[in-house]
């Protein structure tokens, strides 16, 4: 009878025991099995190209070839030709579909059936502008610009030959070499760069659809020229509309004269009290500073300022003097070949506004620029000579253009070489 009761405790706690486990299994078990069957149920990602889905169209693309025309390209897509006349004459305010240009590339929208029946042709105009041409019902076109993101870069680097070779070892862009000569154009002569001269700069890079499209604003730079540092940054201007180019202290990178006035070759002969006239051969002071450059180089005027003489003058050949708009401030430009355009006496001129070409006229050995400033009836040195900076930032508003401009100094500092 015992063992009859034990064998029934036995069983019964076994079975319960077996019913326990399957109850704790059977979970698991469904949440594998809707695990492993969710892994297999993977949708496909929906794919666009220039906005239209590749679900919902047949979406084709090539590049224009040399001598071809629009005319050519579309009936290979089942457009007819009065569609084809109306988007070239119906059309010229928006686009002129005679400008299509080898190596730029289209595309093609179809319905996405065994018709492909044309509905858009795309035509990339530039990494921004698309020209849209609608081929369904009422056929119109349309340019749409695509929005640009910018980024901004660092980069630095030291100058061992040029800044132009030093730009392009750093993958840098000649627009962006020309940007820096631009912008240190009233305080560095680049002619005039040294060895281990070196730069850091923050700059804007433009991107569309991924894209880099071009470099935009320089944000903050520095340049280390024989060992005088030169900063830049790019400042909402309290005092004119618009950003412009202030260095650490405030001061306007504009200055009221530029620092030459032409892109020459070299410097010839300086600033002399004293110098042996290659002519005459005789010692006579040389008030200027002499930059060779090739006949017909443009010449700039430095500064904004009205004409006040245009004509020979012996020696001086051919020559210009403006009178500028700030203190007692006179330029001279000797040796001219001729007048641009439209330079004559009682002219105002803009400072960098071309106003003659390098010459040989007059006492001259070769073609070359004689460039003079004369402050209150004085000569003085160009090339030593400290010009005052342009619209500088107001003193009562100057420490919170430092306080504002410290973090971009700080990312620029730490710039390494």
């Amino acid at each position: 009878m015992r063992r009859y009761i034990w064998n029934i405790l036995f069983w019964g706690l076994l079975i319960f025991v077996l019913m326990s486990l399957s109850r704790c299994e059977t979970p698991v078990d469904k949440q594998v099995e809707s695990s492993e069957t969710k892994d297999l149920i993977v949708e496909e990602e929906e794919v666009f190209i220039q906005g239209y889905s590749q679900k919902l169209y047949s979406i084709d693309s090539g590049i224009v070839q040399p001598n071809q025309s629009l005319g050519q390209i579309l009936p290979n897509y089942g457009v007819n030709y009065t569609t084809i006349v109306t988007l070239s004459d119906s059309f010229k305010d928006v686009f002129d579909v005679k400008k299509i240009y080898p190596n730029d590339k289209y595309y093609i929208i179809q319905s996405n059936d065994s018709t492909k029946r044309p509905i858009d042709f795309i035509y990339k105009k530039s990494a921004r502008e698309m020209v849209v041409m609608h081929l369904q019902d009422s056929i119109f076109m349309d340019v749409v610009e695509k929005p640009i993101t910018i980024e901004l870069k660092e980069a630095g680097g030291i100058i061992k030959s040029s800044l132009w070779n030093s730009f392009m070892s750093q993958s840098l862009t000649p627009a962006l070499v020309n940007k820096v000569a631009n912008l240190y154009a009233w305080t560095i002569d680049f002619f005039g760069i040294q060895e281990n001269d070196f730069y850091k700069i923050i700059y804007e890079a433009q991107y569309v659809d991924g894209e880099f499209i071009g470099v935009g604003k320089i944000k903050a730079i520095l340049f280390n020229h024989m060992g005088k540092e030169f900063y830049a940054f790019d400042y909402d201007s309290p005092t004119e509309e618009g950003f412009h180019y202030y260095n650490e202290k405030g001061e306007s990178m504009k200055k009221a004269l530029l620092s030459a006035p032409l892109e020459y070759v070299r410097i010839s002969s300086k600033f002399s009290n004293s110098r042996l006239h290659p002519i005459t051969k005789k010692y006579t002071p040389h008030h200027g500073v002499d930059y060779a450059a090739p006949t017909g180089t443009p010449v700039v005027s430095t500064g904004d300022g009205k004409v006040f003489f245009i004509g020979r003058a012996g020696g001086a050949g051919k020559m210009i003097k403006i009178k500028h708009t700030f203190g007692d401030v006179i330029t001279k430009y000797l040796h001219l070949s001729k007048y641009a355009s439209g330079i004559k006496k009682g002219s105002f001129v803009k400072q960098g506004q071309k106003i003659a070409e390098v010459g040989n006229t007059g006492m001259s050995t070769g073609p070359h620029l004689d460039y003079r400033i004369y402050i209150n009836g004085k000569a003085v040195d160009p090339l030593k000579m400290t010009v005052p900076s342009k619209d500088p930032i107001p003193d009562t508003l100057k420490a919170n253009y430092i306080k504002d401009i410290a973090t971009i100094k700080n990312s620029l500092d730490q710039i390494v070489l």
